[in-house]
């Protein structure tokens, strides 16, 4: 395979505008990262500098889509930390009245293992119309595949078994090796694109969050960002649970209070945060 090396400056070129764009904020040890995840476009497009890669990215609105979607790391796999869903079970779910609707956001929902971890709960704890779940990425791809529900078989094993039983298809013929999630979950689901360093306004209030493994590519300023625009959809007393591996030292959480290891509930109004 022919071996095209990033040059510094043009590895700065990409860090500006992938930072710009979705906010993410790639040290300079990510060099090797970007130059390999882009070579398939660089094959692709028979060139020979990355520079020629950035001029094609810079005027072509759906080839910045594709370098993006390159780059986002989509590492998931149900039920990630468990101790969440457990939260849910125990703390979460009894406490809701039952005349609203449980809504919950999966805010970077990558090719959708969360969301749909979240909904089998759901589904066994609430009525079919008490209950909505939305999953948001910034990756056109893997909301596609998340839309879809088919994954390797080898994923089903972080689903606990009756779950497993009940929500999971083995799939025959082209799909063999892989299980499909049920239709029954995905009525309830509904997958978008959307940009987290914007508000967005057209989802509405959730009473749970989840804003997992996504801070920890952003500086503080992003990591404000995304915190204010993702909380203003939060309902007050609602949830927002964020990775293990983050913490939110570093910003203003003003109305969120810390309840259990990585989670928060809002207090307060519902005017942001």
């Amino acid at each position: 395979m022919l071996d095209i090396k990033i040059t510094d400056g043009e590895f700065q070129v990409f860090q500006k505008i992938i930072y710009n764009e979705i906010g993410i904020d790639l040290s300079n040890d990510k060099k090797l990262l970007v130059q390999s995840r882009l070579l398939k476009q660089m094959l692709k497009y028979n060139l020979k500098t990355y520079s020629q890669y950035l001029r094609i990215v810079q005027i072509n609105i759906k080839e910045k889509i594709e370098m993006l979607n390159l780059i986002t790391t989509n590492e998931t796999f149900f039920f990630r930390e468990i101790n969440h869903f457990d939260f849910c079970q125990k703390d979460i779910f009894p406490k809701h009245p039952f005349k609203e609707k449980f809504r919950v956001w999966s805010a970077a929902s990558s090719v959708g293992a969360e969301a749909y971890s979240i909904s089998m709960l759901l589904d066994n704890a609430f009525a079919k119309p008490d209950w909505e779940v939305i999953g948001t990425d910034i990756n056109t791809d893997v909301i596609e595949k998340a839309k879809l529900g088919l994954y390797p078989e080898p994923w089903s094993n972080k689903i606990p078994q009756e779950l497993r039983k009940k929500y999971c298809l083995r799939g025959k013929g082209k799909h063999e090796g892989k299980f499909m999630i049920n239709g029954i979950l995905k009525e309830n689901i509904n997958f978008k694109v959307k940009n987290l360093l914007f508000p967005i306004n057209d989802i509405g209030k959730f009473d749970l969050i989840f804003l997992r493994n996504i801070l920890i590519y952003f500086d503080n300023k992003t990591k404000q960002l995304v915190l204010d625009n993702v909380v203003s959809n939060l309902n007050v007393n609602g949830y927002l649970y964020i990775s293990h591996t983050e913490n939110l030292n570093d910003v203003n959480i003003k109305q969120l209070t810390q309840v259990s290891t990585a989670i928060y509930q809002k207090k307060g109004s519902n005017d942001g945060i």
